[in-house]
């Protein structure tokens, strides 16, 4: 019996690392490359989820230049450099590109410590609801990534 309770508490124990290590926010939409929207209106803050930074390991750059473009669901709006890699970021939803978080000119490491916060990459105007709409809510995300 002392064996068994042992097992249990370790078994929680590893729980609790794993919900304290990766964090799924249910009010937001998220997508299978592992990028997540925040709908407020017809505007959306954008950015990748603690699960992307995570398999990319330390971010050293954020690229995107195309602020003032309208850009279909799908599409590549930017890219971020890894140490050891460079992906690619696809707009979730269509819509205008009005902002880029300026704070990851100088700290891309942001997008590691607080990417559901300070690390966010991008503003804009949404063209069409429906592609929220469309996007996985949390639980099917959490599926998605096995977490």
């Amino acid at each position: 019996m002392h064996q068994n309770q042992q097992n249990n508490r370790e078994i929680q124990k590893l729980n609790i690392l794993q919900s304290i290590k990766m964090n799924f926010p249910a009010e937001l939409r998220y997508t299978k490359e592992h990028e997540w929207v925040k709908l407020e209106g017809d505007m959306a803050t954008v950015g990748i989820t603690d699960f992307a930074q995570g398999e990319l390991g330390d971010i050293v750059y954020v690229e995107i230049e195309t602020v003032g473009q309208t850009l279909a669901q799908d599409e590549i709006f930017g890219s971020v450099e890894a140490v050891k890699t460079v992906s690619d970021l696809f707009l979730p939803i269509a819509g205008e590109i009005l902002e880029v978080n300026p704070a990851l000119n100088d700290q891309p490491e942001l997008v590691n410590t607080d990417p559901f916060g300070e690390g966010w990459m991008i503003k804009m105007k949404v063209s069409n609801i429906e592609d929220f709409n469309s996007l996985m809510d949390v639980d099917t995300y959490q599926a998605h990534t096995g977490h």
